[in-house]
């Protein structure tokens, strides 16, 4: 019978310990992984969610940038961390949906991480230099048309949603156009700006600007609605072109047997850093539209988006050479 006492006295002070670890997160900082250079709109958009998760969970959250291989440099460091909420990563559509759509890694998006959540999504958007004559993306179908492969758009690479957007509109328009990778959405919008290339779709929070000041032509959204920060460009949709929608969507991830309770108290503090007014302002002038999703959901978000962009691979016979 004492023995019996004993064991269960040390089974009930394990349980305590390991009840009093989860109810201690974080007692230090969190690193959060950005797979994109500074500057851009996921490095954006985590510092302003790494600043409000700090403010409440009494830690500083550090944004670090791991560029590189569209994304697999940061996705492979996160995995290999320690499974302890320590080490985060910004995941988004190219690292998480896209590059396994197109390529062996050496990492599994669903099975090498747990989901914390989603942050939001951005819509895409078709632009031209100002020296294209069409003012609509119909106009735009017309000359592609009329004179296949003499006009090229540039993408941020093979792979990016720059590049799955273009090649999905051609699908869908039935037209021809030169694609010119770039190592990155610098370069690529650069080379557009200067009339190198003619058409390009980048994102929301990196098109805006330019198109502001009129150096780049918006011709639609590639996306299900019209974005508050251009509403008098229509959809691609209401243009009467479909199959179109590359929503780049960012979420966090952590490696995979971070215990259960962590992802729990990140998802409730992520889920309380989105509610605040003042961070959905933030996002949304960098282009993104809020929203939420339970660890469960996002996991299967993530398989769902998979098949969907494997899919437009095998129809476009879109290569990472």
């Amino acid at each position: 019978m004492q023995k019996i006492r004993f064991l269960g006295a040390v089974a009930l002070g394990a349980c305590l310990t390991c009840a009093s670890a989860a109810t201690a997160f974080p007692e230090k900082q969190i690193t959060l992984i950005v797979p994109t250079a500074a500057g851009g709109a996921n490095d954006a958009m985590a510092r302003v969610v790494g600043q409000a998760m700090s403010a409440i969970l009494k830690q500083p959250v550090i944004v670090d940038n791991k560029a590189g291989a569209n994304g697999a440099i940061a996705s492979e460091y996160v995995m290999r961390a320690a499974p302890d909420g320590y080490t985060l990563m910004l995941g988004y559509i190219a690292t998480h949906a896209m590059n396994p759509a197109l390529q062996k890694l050496r990492y599994d998006p669903v099975k090498d991480f747990e989901p914390v959540g989603m942050l939001g999504s951005s819509a895409t958007v078709m632009v031209v230099n100002p020296s294209v004559k069409a003012a609509s993306a119909k106009e735009l179908v017309a000359m592609l048309k009329a004179a296949p492969d003499k006009t090229s758009y540039a993408s941020a690479g093979n792979g990016t949603a720059p590049h799955f957007a273009a090649e999905m509109f051609k699908l869908s328009t039935g037209t021809s156009m030169l694609h010119v990778p770039y190592k990155g959405s610098a370069p690529a919008i650069t080379d557009t700006l200067a009339g190198q290339t003619q058409v390009m779709f980048p994102s929301l929070f990196t098109a805006v600007p330019y198109v502001k000041a009129g150096k780049l032509k918006a011709l639609g959204v590639a996306g299900a609605k019209r974005s508050a920060l251009m509403p008098d460009v229509p959809t691609l949709q209401e243009q009467g072109i479909a199959d179109v929608d590359v929503s780049q969507w960012y979420g966090i991830f952590a490696p995979a047997k971070t215990p259960a309770p962590v992802i729990a108290q990140l998802n409730k503090v992520l889920n309380e850093v989105l509610a605040d007014k003042s961070v959905i302002k933030r996002l949304e002038d960098h282009g993104a539209e809020v929203s939420t999703m339970t660890p469960e959901q996002m996991r299967a978000y993530v398989a769902q988006e998979q098949v969907k962009w494997k899919k437009v691979v095998q129809a476009a016979r879109i290569s990472a050479d």
